[in-house]
C-alpha cells in the first residue's frame, strides 16, 4: 500500500477528530469537480416500524432509494425522464447498510445523500441517516449502480448527465495531466 496519502476525517465519523483514512492516488475517470450532496428529511411510519417498535432494516434501503431519487431531482434529473427519453437505468450492482442505532415511528430522519465516486459507466452514492431532532448517527451506507439500457446492456452515460453526476468532461481531464 505505498503510495497511499491521507485524504481527511472519515465521513460521517463526527467525534473522531484523528481518524485518518488513505486512498491510492484517485484515477482519472473518478475525479470529481466539486462534492454532490443533498439532504432530505422523512417522518418514520408506523408501517415503517417492527414488533420491537424500531424501523424494519429493509427500510433503509427504500431510505436511501429516497435519498438518492431527491438527490437527483436537486441536480435537475430525474430518473423517470432520464429512462424515457433517454433509455439510460441505473441498476444497483452492490448495496451496504451499517446500522448504529434504532429509528422509532415519529421520529424525523435526516438523509444525507452524496455522489461517492462516478465515472462514464459507475457511479457510487454514500448516506448518512440522523435523527433530525438530535443529531444521532442512526445509519449509514453506500450503493454503486451500473448505467444501462433498456436491454440491460452497460453503457457510457451520455454527456449531458455528466456535470450533474459529478463527472468531469474527458477535456477537463486531460487538460489537467
Amino acid at each position: 500500500m505505498s503510495g497511499n496519502r491521507p485524504v481527511g476525517l472519515i465521513a460521517g465519523d463526527r467525534n473522531a477528530i484523528s481518524s485518518v483514512v488513505t486512498q491510492e492516488p484517485t484515477p482519472r475517470w473518478a475525479i470529481m469537480r466539486r462534492m454532490i450532496s443533498h439532504e432530505t428529511r422523512l417522518r418514520v411510519r408506523y408501517a415503517e416500524t417492527d414488533q420491537m417498535g424500531v424501523v424494519y432494516h429493509a427500510n433503509y434501503l427504500v431510505w436511501m432509494e429516497v435519498g438518492r431519487v431527491e438527490l437527483c431531482r436537486s441536480q435537475g434529473i430525474r430518473y423517470r425522464d432520464m429512462e424515457k427519453d433517454d433509455g439510460i437505468l441505473l441498476a444497483v450492482a452492490d448495496v451496504h447498510c451499517r446500522y448504529a442505532a434504532p429509528a422509532h415511528y415519529d421520529e424525523e430522519i435526516a438523509i444525507k445523500t452524496w455522489i461517492e465516486r462516478s465515472n462514464p459507466r459507475v457511479i457510487e452514492f454514500a448516506y448518512e441517516m440522523r435523527n433530525a431532532e438530535t443529531d444521532q448517527l442512526i445509519a449509514t451506507g453506500g450503493t454503486k449502480h451500473v448505467f444501462l439500457n433498456i436491454e440491460m446492456r452497460p453503457v457510457k452515460l451520455p454527456e449531458r448527465y455528466h456535470a450533474a453526476f459529478g463527472i468531469e468532461s474527458r477535456n477537463a481531464v486531460t487538460s489537467r495531466t
